[in-house]
């Protein structure tokens, strides 16, 4: 039985076919993130609706459960609990700069219920919305920054 050595040619070729299928790679990871970005892009648009799971897998262009399963390794977290930090951000921005009641905040940012809304926001925030509020109002004036300096500082980590 013959052993033979791979010429020059030969590792060129095996070479060039890797880097070709690198580059298909490279494209189907840039469509396949892009995808995954527009869906995420439409839970932001309509964070105060509720969760349409099929919907959003069609926007990626997957089936529902791969869906959860691969917006969960992408981004880190489950599309419910994204959404629902997403809704809890926009609340701590409403608390911060509006009088309004906490109860129309609740509702305006896509929760169905007080309670939810409440223990929701102390689990991601650390503190009811009253508190949050409260080191915001009046004397209790904690922290007065521009909206971009709070998303950077006050953004939930959960």
């Amino acid at each position: 039985m013959a052993h033979t050595v791979p010429s020059w040619t030969d590792e060129r070729a095996v070479s060039r076919r890797a880097v070709v299928g690198l580059r298909e790679c490279r494209v189907r990871w840039r469509s396949a993130t892009a995808a995954w970005l527009r869906a995420r892009d439409a839970m932001d648009r309509a964070f105060a609706q509720p969760l349409q799971v099929p919907a959003l897998a069609r926007v990626a262009h997957v089936s529902p459960a791969h869906f959860s399963r691969q917006f969960r390794s992408t981004f880190g977290e489950t599309p419910h609990r994204y959404l629902q930090r997403r809704r809890v951000e926009r609340a701590m921005e409403l608390l911060r700069e509006t009088d309004r009641p906490v109860t129309e905040i609740c509702f305006d940012v896509g929760f169905n219920s007080l309670g939810t809304f409440s223990r929701t926001f102390g689990a991601i925030v650390g503190e009811p919305p009253t508190a949050y509020r409260a080191r915001f109002t009046g004397n209790g004036v904690a922290l007065r920054i521009p909206a971009c300096g709070a998303m950077a500082w006050l953004r939930p980590a959960g």
